[in-house]
This record gives structure tokens, C-alpha cells and sequence, in this order.
């Protein structure tokens, strides 16, 4: 077979894998819509954080510190302590991208769990870039496709404490991160994190806990990158390109 029928193969699969994952994602942005809304923030206010923010471990710390009663800032910096992890996937992907000009900017914007995983398993360079592009403009898309819809609900349902959602958004948090729980490691780091805050829970503000787990798992992600690049469900396993 020549090299370039290799990659046109290794292309569509990739192209196949992303709209997998894809969907998978972007579903859970329903939950992501309805339970902000829950949390007390307006349509566009739950869609700014996903366009702009776009990272829905995240997104769902955000809320659910929010809804805990947890600050304002306190929120900010538990996502953002979340997201770090996103720089580590930029250093992964951009040699391999070689993106420039305004692909550099979008590169990063939707330099995700997924994009990274389903990029870094292409066995070819073509590969790579049709994982990563399709994945992530995927995700982005879709998310924030249901995301509106999960807005929308939410606010027509009214109090969410009548429907339970109020406490919601720790659940929802929890199945987005479950499957990415792969190996010792990365079970030990969430362990961890939990044990943290519930410690914390009783004699700290609403909202510090989240912040103090959050620490834990990154400085565990910087010391030990294997934990930090888990592979999300439906994507597949990294190979080296």
C-alpha cells in the first residue's frame, strides 16, 4: 500500500473517531446548560462560559462552587487551577499541528481532553491533524449546541430545587470525569482530592474545598504527566504518530 492510501485510510478513521466522540461530548452539555441555570446564571451568561471557557471539567467546578455558595472567585480559580491541564496538551500538540497565523489562537481554544486524545493517536501526520481539528471544532460546536438547549430548559423548569438540580451539578461533574479515571494513578490522584475536601467541608468557606482539591490534583498532574493525559471515552488509545 502506498504511504499516501496509508494515511487517506488513517485519515477517515480519525474523521470517524471524532465525530464519535464528538457526540458523546457534546451531549453532556444539556446537563452543563440546565444545571448553570440552576446555579443561578442566565442563558447568556451559561453561554459565554462555554464559548469562552470551553473546558467542561471546568465548567461544571464553576457551577458547582456556585451552587455550593462558594465566591465568585473562588469559582474562577477552581476552573482555572482545572484547566491548567489544557497547557500541557498545547505542548504536546503544537509540533505536531505546526499551526500558524489565526489556526494558531483556534488551536488552543479547542486544545481539549478529547482533540488531544483522539490527535495523539493518529499513526500518521495527516492523521494527527484530522483527530485533533475534527475533534475539537466537534466538541466546540456540539457542546455548545446542547449547552443553549440545557439553558433553555433550565429556565423554563423554574426552581430547580423543585427537581432536585440544585444538588445536580456535583453528579454530572462526576460522570464527565469517571471514564477518564484510567490506572492506579489517576484513581489515587481523585481519591485524593476527595478526601481533601471533605475534610475541609466543615471548618472552611463554601467553595475552597473544590479550590483545595483542585490543587492537590494538579500538583500530582505536574509531577506525574502520565495522570494528567487520560483518554475520554470513545476515543481511542494514543499511539506515537
Amino acid at each position: 500500500m502506498r504511504s499516501s492510501d496509508h494515511d487517506d485510510d488513517g485519515v477517515r478513521t480519525a474523521v470517524r473517531q471524532s465525530l464519535s466522540v464528538a457526540v458523546a461530548t457534546g451531549l453532556y452539555g444539556i446537563s452543563f446548560g440546565a444545571l448553570a441555570v440552576a446555579a443561578g446564571l442566565d442563558v447568556a451568561q451559561t453561554m459565554a462560559l462555554s464559548l469562552l471557557m470551553f473546558s467542561g471539567g471546568s465548567q461544571f467546578a464553576f457551577i458547582g462552587v456556585l451552587g455550593a455558595g462558594g465566591s465568585g472567585g473562588a469559582a474562577v480559580a477552581t476552573a482555572g487551577l482545572l484547566g491548567a491541564r489544557n497547557a500541557l496538551y498545547g505542548i504536546q500538540m503544537a509540533p505536531l499541528l505546526g499551526a500558524h497565523g489565526w489556526r494558531r489562537p483556534l488551536a488552543a481554544h479547542v486544545t481539549i481532553d478529547e482533540s488531544t486524545a483522539v490527535g495523539t493517536a493518529g499513526r500518521t501526520p495527516g492523521a494527527v491533524r484530522a483527530g485533533f481539528w475534527w475533534t475539537g471544532v466537534g466538541v466546540f460546536v456540539l457542546w455548545n449546541a446542547f449547552t443553549l438547549a440545557g439553558a433553555l430548559l433550565g429556565e423554563a423548569l423554574g426552581d430547580p430545587r423543585t427537581y432536585g438540580l440544585d444538588a445536580a451539578a456535583p453528579a454530572a461533574f462526576l460522570a464527565l470525569v469517571w471514564p477518564r479515571l484510567v490506572g492506579a494513578t489517576a484513581r489515587a490522584t481523585a481519591l485524593a482530592a476527595v478526601v481533601v475536601a471533605l475534610a475541609l467541608t466543615p471548618v472552611v468557606p463554601a467553595g475552597i474545598p473544590v479550590l483545595a482539591a483542585a490543587v492537590v490534583a494538579i500538583v500530582i498532574g505536574w509531577t506525574r504527566p502520565d495522570a494528567a493525559l487520560a483518554t475520554p471515552v470513545g476515543a481511542p488509545e494514543r499511539t506515537e504518530p
